[in-house]
């Protein structure tokens, strides 16, 4: 099974885990994460978004300072915005905040459920599931120098033929050193894996 079964897998059980919908920031560098995925109520989406939450969120201020879990009624932050009073509104009344990895590759997750507290067992069935995921997307630390030179001539504007004439190898080598790197970050387009390789200063 490849890995990008195995992580959509996991937020498969993630979503069975979280009956309000969950956040998940995988590896926060430079203040973007590699990967990002929620299924919370949309509507709830939008607005945290319009009013730029995250930047004031003691979920997000939590899982940045601490790791470990943690349900969200124990965080004891200043809320001056009362963000966590306004999701429960959206059906967000009762989660976790679980945070993971060193604090140059912070992985954050809130997992949300309308109707009960989660218990002791369901925090750690979902902090295993938050790991697992942290594990699988790890980033690389470096690209080959083949990979780094096909990304470039793809970002300089050129197509697969011109940009193979270029670097004086094949079209299918070129792709195969396209395919190498978005399977080492996790992209599912040869834009995405070149968005991915900047962010993370690998080019």
């Amino acid at each position: 099974m490849g890995r990008n079964q195995i992580i959509d897998d996991l937020l498969i059980e993630l979503g069975e885990q979280a009956p309000a919908g969950y956040f998940l920031a995988l590896h926060i560098r430079f203040a973007a994460p590699l990967m990002m995925f929620q299924t919370y109520n949309p509507a709830w989406t939008d607005h945290y978004s319009r009013n730029a939450y995250a930047l004031r969120d003691p979920m997000v201020a939590w899982g940045i300072a601490t790791t470990g879990a943690t349900r969200w009624s124990d965080i004891d932050l200043p809320d001056p915005f009362a963000i966590m009073d306004e999701a429960s509104t959206f059906g967000l009344v009762y989660g976790i905040c679980i945070s993971c990895g060193p604090m140059t590759s912070r992985t954050v997750a809130g997992v949300a459920r309308g109707d009960r507290e989660f218990d002791d067992e369901e925090m750690s069935e979902i902090t295993g599931t938050v790991l697992r995921l942290h594990h699988e997307t790890q980033p690389p630390d470096q690209l080959t120098p083949a990979e780094k030179e096909a990304l470039h001539v793809i970002a300089s504007g050129d197509r697969y033929a011109a940009g193979a004439a270029r670097l004086g190898i094949s079209e299918s080598a070129l792709k195969a050193r396209l395919a190498a790197a978005r399977g080492k970050l996790f992209a599912r387009t040869t834009a995405e894996a070149l968005q991915r390789a900047k962010d993370y200063r690998l080019i």
